[in-house]
């Protein structure tokens, strides 16, 4: 039988990981199309099927779960094995793929990200956003960014923004002629742009003050599920938003957005970067973090 190749290999461990051909070969950089020959072909070679496919969905097969069950941790051994020949170079270099949300790409990606790569040229950063949690250890990740709360008990966490706040915001044109409101129930005699959650479910507005907790399914003809359109629909006049602090920031210090219920929206932990530390640490992944640090002592 020819011999079974370390891109196949981490091919069978994508696919079983994003248990779908198309994120997988996004993950990998190849074409689905390209991916499922590869597997195909290894499937052929070895005599076995390792996946039972279907148009809706893609599973290991019992041969699958056995063979990845071998497969990943020598892959895991392997790639330490390969890092570990950093220690005798004067600057890492590899791959450092992380995922995270796309707010916190966005808040990152200047001060942390691309200080990092200006720093250490031979070192590439593959960020893959989405909102959703993932195990980032099954799905290949070397570090996952997440609101500090989320970040599992099992994992090293290393905080890489200070604590965050949320903001209700409208545009000085909407405010014109419309009592402010100065409570949370308030906002149901004002049009709002409404929330979607990643799962689909409609976002509540939440607020605190003096240890008192308050949700909001605030009214408004306008539902959308990116951050940044809600502040856009805010500038635009269409109501009043509930956005991150740093995300309107720069509005507010312009006068392009009106701040109201501040004392209703308290300080929650920031962002943390993460990884497992029950394994070998990279050195990309360890300049990396010096790097996080260096920003927090400068925040």
């Amino acid at each position: 039988m020819k011999r079974t190749g370390l891109d196949e290999l981490n091919a069978v461990v994508a696919v079983a990981a994003h248990r779908s051909f198309r994120a997988a070969a996004a993950a990998l950089g190849l074409s689905p199309s390209a991916l499922s020959h590869a597997i195909s072909a290894l499937e052929q070679r070895m005599g076995v099927r390792l996946f039972h496919r279907t148009t809706r969905s893609v599973a290991l097969s019992a041969a699958g779960e056995q063979f990845l069950s071998r497969v990943q941790p020598a892959l895991r051994d392997i790639a330490a094995a390969m890092e570990s020949v950093n220690q005798f170079r004067d600057t890492p270099t590899g791959t450092l793929r992380i995922n995270l949300s796309l707010g916190a790409a966005r808040m990152l990606l200047v001060p942390v990200v691309l200080r990092f790569l200006a720093r250490y040229p031979e070192m590439q950063v593959d960020l893959v956003s989405n909102d959703r949690m993932v195990d980032i250890v099954a799905e290949g990740f070397d570090a996952g960014i997440r609101q500090l709360d989320a970040v599992p008990q099992d994992m090293i966490a290393v905080p890489c923004t200070p604590d965050l706040r949320f903001a209700v915001v409208a545009s000085p044109q909407y405010w014109q002629g419309r009592a402010k409101p100065r409570t949370p129930g308030d906002l149901l005699s004002h049009t709002c742009i409404r929330a979607r959650l990643p799962s689909g479910a409609p976002y509540r507005w939440e607020f605190e003050k003096h240890g008192e907790a308050v949700s909001i399914d605030v009214p408004g003809p306008l539902t959308l599920s990116q951050w940044e359109l809600m502040v856009e629909a805010a500038l635009h006049g269409v109501g009043v938003a509930y956005a991150s602090e740093w995300s309107v920031a720069a509005h507010l210090a312009a006068g392009r957005l009106e701040r109201v219920l501040e004392d209703w929206t308290p300080p929650f932990p920031g962002l943390a970067l993460y990884y497992p530390g029950h394994r070998h640490v990279p050195a990309g992944l360890r300049a990396f973090v010096e790097v996080v640090r260096e920003v927090m002592r400068e925040a």
